[in-house]
């Protein structure tokens, strides 16, 4: 089975496990979007969602959360990983939005790109989820499961997100993210599966499945 062979198995089963997968950061808009993306960066979704609103209730907008200033998003976000450095993040972006962007989020790469805190990743997920642009963002999960179905030689997240783009339809790649995403949240984890375990690991890949089973200890 080859790398197409196997990613039109994995994209129809994705798509009759997750028809329509949503979003799993809680958001109001493309800002909102985007403060909570900057700030899932080594942290959870779940985490992320529990910090936000209250930090949305103290400022809701980007120049609100320019004058919050770093020291007053602080506080709000204090239990996640990395808090100092994603404030002065949160506080300089705003203020750029404000000042450069008539407190819009910019709907192209490029500008997303160039706001403090925000990388390839974030911009990609900004960009498919607030405006609907095709894009493929590659988190850990994507990363992973992508070098265990076969789909990339996973030397990078760069290279991955290539390797996907190229055996993925365009219009597909939006959901298809999030759709795996959460299955390998719910049936390929990091530890719960070795590229045998898991449904569509053991449909791919059944010679490795049956290799292992045979190996002798």
């Amino acid at each position: 089975m080859n790398r197409r062979e196997r990613a039109l198995i994995i994209g129809k089963r994705l798509a009759e496990l997750y028809p329509d997968p949503p979003i799993p950061l809680d958001h109001y808009d493309a800002f909102s979007l985007l403060v909570a993306v900057v700030l899932s960066a080594q942290c959870t979704d779940k985490k992320v969602n529990e910090v936000t609103p209250l930090l949305f209730e103290a400022a809701a907008t980007p120049s609100k959360m320019r004058d919050l200033g770093a020291e007053g998003i602080h506080p709000h976000i204090k239990s996640l990983g990395l808090a100092a450095q994603k404030a002065k993040s949160l506080a300089g972006l705003s203020r750029i939005l404000v000042d450069r962007h008539r407190s819009e989020v910019p709907a192209s790469f490029e500008e997303l790109e160039a706001l403090p805190g925000v990388g390839h990743k974030t911009a990609s997920v900004v960009m498919a989820q607030a405006f609907d642009v095709p894009a493929f963002p590659v988190d850990t999960h994507i990363h992973r499961l992508a070098q265990r179905w076969g789909l990339t030689n996973g030397k990078s997240v760069v290279q991955t997100e290539v390797d996907l783009k190229k055996l993925f339809l365009k219009k597909s790649w939006n959901q298809l993210h999030l759709q795996i995403i959460f299955y390998g949240r719910e049936h390929c984890t990091a530890r719960g599966c070795d590229g045998t375990v898991c449904g569509l690991c053991r449909e791919v890949y059944p010679r490795r499945r049956k290799a292992v089973i045979c190996k002798k200890p």
